[in-house]
């Protein structure tokens, strides 16, 4: 029993240890607008949730501001504080009170004013007979700033032993993945990984902050609606009346796609596509299936954009950052951008990311609309152009009308056979069905949450109630009285939430490095490829009418409404691809078709369709050898969503040569091509040629023979082993498939298939000869790109030397040979 009561009695003291750390907060940049519009409050209501609770705290303002200046500026928005409605006004003034004694400003520049203000915590907590729990540091200062305020704190400030450091840190995180990777690895040589939270402050908002929760709470009705096969669309929007006045200097840098939709709502993308962990209170589950997500988003290429800047913009510019008369800003104002993911649930299920400024409405959203599955009769045609899209045939006596019509009903699935007057909110299912995520503003004007009546009664947490809204109120076309509406009991604003977590170390709020670098990934190819793209001009405001309004056809994005007219042309604005038609020439003696990316791509596309074709009624059959590497990315992505009358049951893909790494290795070429064509197209495994690269557990083993089983392959399928037509790319040595200059093998002789060394890794590699590329009946050579301008000046001198450029050995027999450039490649 003694051994016991000591027990209890040690428990207790630890337990009282434990309730008296100290919790020291460091704002930095104190003194700026965000720490006076949000941080401050959202500190003092951190102090109202845990005063009393246990832990003592000291807040410590800080800025390269003069101290005696910066003293007053912080006793201003100390006095402005205030508290929630549902706390008494004496409570309050007592708090707040005790707050703004406990808080201080100091200013904060050397290395050695951290150490005196490590000193001064340390006294401070000696002082109370405290210990030190741990400190946060609050980066509201610029990013260029984060390198030398983190080797200060490292060297100077950081808590004792026993005590932990959590540093918050505001975007932006980078421009690129370049140099978000370089401040991921400055930040990561002075804090641990777990150390950082990165902020992206609309997860702190309350509708966001409660998309898992929804999906966790309500996982018996969601289980089975998730999915590809219900969900119609997901629209997730930020819109804004406001135009960058003021702001042209961050804006004319980053632009709408970095400012919004590379961090909030690709975040928020994460939290709807994510798989639900088991425990969605586990910050580690969380922050893995988010990951996952990024990992099977489809890679975005320009036709997934379309691009807006409001008229006034460029004026801004000029006025603000003192550019010359004739300037004309390239920056877009509004971006509606495509994403899909690759992954089982979400298949064919298009996300449509949308923000903009001087728009028509303040209002952000996250809406899913399920497809509706109400009909009479219903005829599928198992073929590539209407596989999955329902026919609904009616007819009928006793109805409410007469009525008999064929109806082509493009992803929305109800067939009604009352007319809308006798449709009733919780039953009918003719009515859409959809969840709403109401971020804040609009016409709701707050938080909330809808579900429509004919999908189910959600079950939301107490501090949620049911809302009605006012009278006559519709959203999205339908009255509220459609939806199960709710919205919070009390409003919080975002950064006070994020602080409380931040306090209670809840990582999953946050953008962790991993993610971070997945999402720069992710976003900076399209970026790169938008940054010669002029926007669309628009009015602003109302005026703008439907000259935004976009809609998506064979995973592209376009502009519903032609522009009328160029609302602004001025000399030097960028031409674009429409200002220039498909060009015919020649080159190296043979057809040349050049053209803008986009046009270049689906003029190839349409001449591969035409060889397939005249293959089939040839003989049958179609033998097509494709090349890997990015450039052909965007024509597998064509020929799978644009060209559905292509006889793929007819076609048989080969590759032109491989990379010495498992087929399931993202280097390979054959993975490529699975990610981006295979799996979206219907052809008979049988007809998919991999090269045997992965025999025995071994990667291209002569003993193994691999490239003389794939040579016996193509002599037994393929007529006089011509393929009819075969894919090739250029690279800027002039190689071609995986023949390098001074190659030993596959220049010459008389074998097909060849093992050959990359100057790069992976450097083993297997490839079809140039003996067997010559005999195709056809062969394309597509070279894109700026990088490939000087090589494709210097191939149109030389003549027959593929022991120094191996591209000019690519001369068919009998066959035809054609050069496709684009105009960057052709014209530098």
């Amino acid at each position: 029993m003694l051994a016991v009561a000591v027990f209890v009695a040690l428990l207790g003291c630890l337990r009282a240890q434990e309730l008296r750390g100290h919790v020291s907060i460091v704002l930095l940049g104190a003194t700026g607008d965000l720490a006076k519009k949000y941080l401050w409050q959202g500190l003092f209501q951190l102090y109202l949730e845990e005063a009393g609770k246990g832990h003592n705290f000291s807040f410590h303002g800080t800025a390269l501001t003069a101290t005696e200046q910066g003293q007053e500026i912080v006793a201003k928005v100390l006095e402005s504080l205030s508290c929630p409605k549902d706390v008494a006004p004496a409570r309050c003034a007592e708090l707040k009170d005790q707050f703004q004694r406990l808080s201080q400003y100091r200013q904060l520049k050397t290395t050695e004013d951290y150490a005196a203000l490590s000193k001064d915590i340390e006294a401070l907590v000696q002082r109370e007979g405290l210990w030190e729990a741990g400190r946060i540091f609050y980066f509201s200062v610029p990013p260029f700033a984060y390198t030398d305020i983190a080797r200060s704190i490292n060297s100077s400030c950081r808590p004792g032993p026993g005590a932990w450091l959590r540093v918050v840190l505001e975007k932006p995180f980078g421009h690129n993945h370049l140099s978000a990777q370089q401040l991921a690895t400055d930040l990561g040589s002075f804090f641990r990984e777990e150390e950082m939270y990165r902020v992206d402050h609309y997860l702190g908002k309350q509708a966001v902050a409660q998309i898992l929760p929804f999906r966790d709470q309500n996982r018996k009705a969601l289980d089975g609606l998730w999915n590809r096969h219900h969900v119609e669309r997901v629209e997730i929007v930020m819109k804004e009346t406001v135009d960058a006045e003021g702001r042209t200097s961050f804006y004319e840098e980053y632009g709408v796609i970095r400012d919004v939709l590379q961090n909030h709502l690709t975040e928020i993308l994460t939290l709807v596509a994510m798989e639900l962990p088991p425990d969605v209170g586990s910050s580690e589950d969380v922050l893995r299936h988010k990951l996952q997500v990024f990992q099977a988003l489809r890679g975005l290429r320009k036709g997934s954009a379309v691009l807006g800047q409001y008229q006034a913009y460029s004026e801004q510019v000029r006025r603000e950052l003192d550019k010359p008369a004739g300037f004309l800003s390239l920056t877009p104002t509004f971006a509606g951008i495509l994403v899909h993911l690759d992954n089982l649930r979400w298949e064919g299920v298009p996300f449509l990311l949308m923000s903009g400024k001087a728009l028509d409405e303040r209002v952000g959203y996250v809406r899913v609309l399920f497809k509706n599955r109400a009909c009479c009769i219903l005829v599928h045609l198992d073929n590539l152009r209407w596989e999955g899209v329902p026919f609904l045939l009616m007819s009928g006596k006793a109805l409410d009308e007469r009525v008999g019509y064929v109806r082509v009903l493009f992803k929305n699935r109800a067939c009604c056979a009352q007319s809308e007057q006798h449709w009733v909110a919780e039953q009918s299912a003719c009515l859409p069905r959809q969840i709403i995520f109401h971020i804040g503003h609009g016409a709701l004007g707050s938080p909330a949450v809808l579900v429509s009546r004919n999908l189910f009664r959600p079950t939301l947490p107490g501090s949620w109630e049911e809302v009605g809204g006012p009278p006559g109120l519709h959203l999205f076309g339908r009255p509220l009285s459609d939806f199960y509406a709710y919205s919070p009991v009390r409003e919080q604003d975002a950064y006070s939430v994020l602080i409380s977590r931040i306090f209670h170390g809840r990582k999953d709020s946050f953008i962790t490095t991993e993610n971070l670098l997945a999402s720069w990934a992710f976003w900076t190819p399209l970026l790169d490829s938008l940054a010669r793209e002029a926007p669309r001009l628009y009015p602003g405001g109302t005026e703008n009418g439907h000259l935004l309004d976009f809609e998506f056809s064979g995973g592209q994005l376009s502009f519903s409404v032609q522009q009328p007219e160029q609302l602004v042309p001025g000399p030097g604005s960028a031409p674009s691809p429409s200002d220039f038609q498909v060009l015919r020439s020649t080159y190296r003696d043979r057809p040349l078709v050049t053209a803008w990316p986009e046009e270049l791509i689906a003029k190839l596309a349409d001449d591969v369709e035409a060889a397939a074709m005249k293959a089939v009624r040839r003989s049958g059959q179609f033998h097509l050898a494709l090349s890997g590497g990015s450039s052909p990315v965007a024509l597998f992505q064509q020929l799978a969503m644009g060209h559905y009358a292509f006889p793929w049951a007819h076609t048989h893909l080969w590759l032109v040569d491989e990379r010495c790494v498992p087929l399931w290795d993202p280097e390979s070429n054959f993975q490529g091509l699975q990610t981006h064509l295979l799996q979206h197209v219907r052809l008979p495994h049988y007809h998919v040629h991999p090269m045997p690269v992965h025999l025995r557990q071994r990667l291209c083993a002569e003993e193994d023979q691999g490239a003389q089983a794939y040579a016996e392959d193509i002599s037994a399928l393929v007529a006089n082993s011509s393929f009819d037509l075969v894919l090739l790319g250029m690279g800027a040595d002039g190689h071609t498939a995986s023949l390098f200059p001074q190659s030993p093998t596959g220049l010459e002789g008389e074998q097909l298939v060849v093992l050959t060394e990359s100057p790069s890794g992976p450097r083993r590699r297997m490839s079809l000869s140039l003996p067997l590329i010559n005999r195709a009946r056809r062969v394309a050579v597509l070279v894109m790109g700026r990088l490939k301008r000087e090589i494709t000046l210097l191939v149109s001198r030389v003549g027959h030397e593929p022991k120094k450029w191996p591209i000019s050995g690519v001369q068919p027999v009998s066959g035809q040979l054609v050069w496709y450039m684009d105009y960057e490649a052709f014209l530098g």
